[in-house]
């Protein structure tokens, strides 16, 4: 698939759910592709997991579409199930997936087209030219760490929920945990059984008090496809959802580790941390739960970012406002395993419109950007 010397009608880059989702309703379409993937393997994300997240304890994974894999073991370690889930799938679909490859830089090729840069790999560097793409690189490989005055100088243990090894890592270590998300409440839950806690915020933690119905599920996904309409910075799903204690959080939460959260501290010292009101609670660990931001960089020659500082989605969630060519899932609304598959349809018929000229803006400049084939790639 490297060789092709003529335009891709599209290329989708990233095979998690959001890109397997993209190139099945590609496929169904008839719409010629390639999928490029930065792993060694299957998986996405999930291939990156921490080993004691066992689907137990996972927030759920949404089906594929056209997905019939059994209810995996719940004991199941979550970076192994997930990962031969999504194995069995490509297999299943023949989705043409090409990997590793680490995509660097999408830019305006002229005439319409796309031209996708990946890093050098065996001495040469790798390019595909394409009339569209679906961009499904998630936000893992983008983890955010605030920056607070002292950091640099912390003597004791930092970890990001990105590289968190366990928590036998922190036994003995009094530790702060930063954040107030699903993954705050999460990690809290397994060091808190090993070592004294301490839960700091930037907000107050905002707790669900009633049932999560499918209809709050989807008032909450309307308000975060509200700010990619408006062209800024997705918010996650679970910032407007509330978060809830599950039942293997009760034993922490008996200890205390939820009751007794503070604002976050002001600086860092390098055995402990200084807040605002002077005081220094001495830490020998801070675990940063403070999430993670849409890997987008390689869109930047693009230039699709609004002034609002987000890249504005049209009315179905998935079209860049800036360049109709461009299609993004796993961003805003579609980046939990939910939103996933519906932005997979959503993105394959957007590009299907710019195809067809139909989306305006530079997709619709070269006539021959109309071309469909007849059967995906394999």
């Amino acid at each position: 698939m490297d060789e092709r010397t003529e335009p891709w009608p599209a290329v989708v880059v990233g095979a998690g759910q959001a890109g397997l989702a993209a190139s099945y309703h590609l496929g169904r379409l008839g719409i010629e592709h390639v999928v490029l993937d930065a792993d060694e393997g299957p998986g996405g994300a999930w291939r990156h997991r921490w080993d004691s997240l066992t689907m137990h304890d996972v927030h759920g994974v949404a089906d594929l579409p056209d997905d019939h894999a059994p209810a995996p073991d719940p004991a199941g370690r979550a970076n192994q199930v997930v990962p031969a889930r999504f194995a069995a799938y490509e297999a299943r679909h023949g989705l043409p997936v090409v990997r590793p490859v680490r995509v660097e830089r999408v830019e305006d090729a002229g005439g319409g087209l796309l031209r996708v840069t990946a890093a050098p790999a065996d001495g040469r560097v790798r390019e595909w030219t394409t009339r569209t793409l679906v961009n499904a690189t998630g936000t893992w490989t983008r983890p955010f760490v605030p920056h607070y005055p002292g950091l640099e100088r912390f003597a004791g243990l930092q970890v990001h929920t990105h590289d968190y090894p366990g928590a036998e890592a922190f036994r003995g270590l009094r530790t702060v945990v930063v954040g107030a998300g699903a993954s705050a409440v999460q990690l809290l839950g397994e060091v808190a059984l090993v070592t004294d806690t301490l839960w700091v915020t930037r907000r107050p933690p905002v707790w669900r008090t009633d049932d999560f119905t499918p209809e709050a599920g989807r008032e909450a996904v309307a308000l975060v496809e509200d700010r990619v309409r408006r062209g800024l910075p997705p918010a996650s799903v679970v910032s407007v959802t509330g978060l809830v204690l599950r039942e293997q959080e009760r034993a922490a939460q008996a200890l205390g580790a939820y009751a007794d959260g503070r604002p976050v501290f002001s600086s860092v010292e390098p055995h402990g941390v200084r807040f605002a009101d002077g005081s220094v609670e001495p830490v020998d660990a801070i675990l940063w739960a403070t999430g993670f931001r849409p890997a987008i960089g390689h869109l930047a020659p693009l230039r699709l970012r609004s002034a609002a500082g987000g890249v504005q989605l049209d009315r179905h969630g998935t079209t860049a406002v800036a360049d109709p060519r461009v299609q993004l899932v796993g961003y805003g609304p579609s980046a939990s395993t939910i939103g996933a598959q519906k932005a997979g349809r959503f993105a394959a018929l957007g590009v299907r419109r710019a195809l067809r000229g139909e989306a305006g803006g530079p997709a619709s400049a070269d006539p021959a950007g109309a071309a469909v084939t007849g059967a995906a790639a394999r």
